[in-house]
């Protein structure tokens, strides 16, 4: 009796045994579906995390640039309404002294030595017109009237009046495009930007040398909608300590100037919702660059 008991009991265990053979494996597949399953939301995750902290990175610096522009404009918003101040106090006295000039000339016509100090008194008077108006029109708000022209046309227009100047101290300009750009920007204004940049480059290199005028439509440029224009000199190049306040106003690298050519720029690259940037050339020179 002994015997068959012990018999039944091990025929009962090897029973379980062969369950358990034949369960394991079973369970061990699940379980390998399941890490496999949670490897793979892991990885997810993982991506989704890393992709989340480049665009917070994104944003960051974004929103810290956007912060930039703000503080600068505020700057230059309190400047401008000083300098308005200023300008308009000037050009009272200005008128003046411009209209006593032009007495006192009539007053003189058989002393040409007298004449010519007088003469020299008028021209300075008109430069410091020149001046007034330049701060006046950095100072008043602008507002572009924008509608569809030809990018092309206006950049030839702007090349036409710098020529004279750039013949005079052997500046070749050189115009790189297509022959028609349709965008759609305020013509004026574009105008007046393209035509201080490209004297800026003629009178970076005053005894000699060459400008490129380059423009093309904007092709997957994030920081782009319509076109990219540039001019490029064969200068010296900006100044190292100089490149960061190349377009605040007033202030200037060269020995006659206002210091408002640029600054006047960017107020209508910033207009236009655009940016522009100013680099040195690793073989010399400067590159200014707009994108609108």
């Amino acid at each position: 009796m002994s015997t068959l008991s012990d018999t039944t009991r091990n025929g009962d265990r090897l029973n379980q045994l062969e369950a358990v053979g034949d369960v394991t494996p079973r369970r061990i597949e699940e379980l390998g579906r399941i890490i496999m399953a949670y490897s793979a939301v892991t990885e997810r995750l993982q991506q989704s995390h890393d992709q989340l902290k480049a665009q917070v990175a994104k944003l960051r610096g974004e929103l810290s640039e956007k912060n930039r522009q703000l503080e600068r404009r505020n700057r230059l918003a309190a400047l401008g309404e000083m300098a308005a101040g200023l300008a308009h106090e000037i050009r009272n006295p200005l008128g003046g002294i411009q209209l006593y000039a032009g007495m006192l000339s009539q007053d003189l016509p058989d002393r040409p030595e007298a004449q010519q100090i007088v003469g020299k008194i008028t021209n300075g008077v008109k430069r410091l017109e020149q001046l007034v108006t330049q701060v006046l029109q950095f100072t008043r708000e602008l507002r572009p009237t924008t509608r569809e022209c030809d990018l092309a046309e206006i950049l030839a227009d702007a090349l036409e009046l710098a020529e004279p100047r750039a013949r005079d101290v052997g500046v070749l300009l050189h115009v790189e495009g297509p022959l028609s750009l349709h965008v759609r920007v305020d013509p004026g204004l574009m105008h007046q930007a393209a035509l201080n940049l490209i004297i800026n480059a003629i009178e970076a290199q005053p005894t000699g040398g060459q400008v490129w005028v380059r423009y093309a439509a904007a092709v997957d440029e994030p920081e782009s909608r319509q076109f990219v224009l540039s001019v490029q000199d064969r200068g010296q190049g900006i100044p190292a300590d100089a490149i960061d306040r190349i377009f605040n106003p007033f202030f200037t690298t060269k020995e006659s100037g206002t210091g408002l050519g640029l600054a006047i720029v960017h107020r209508i690259v910033e207009a236009h919702d655009g940016a522009i940037t100013a680099v040195n050339l690793a073989g010399g020179g400067a590159k200014f660059e707009i994108r609108i």
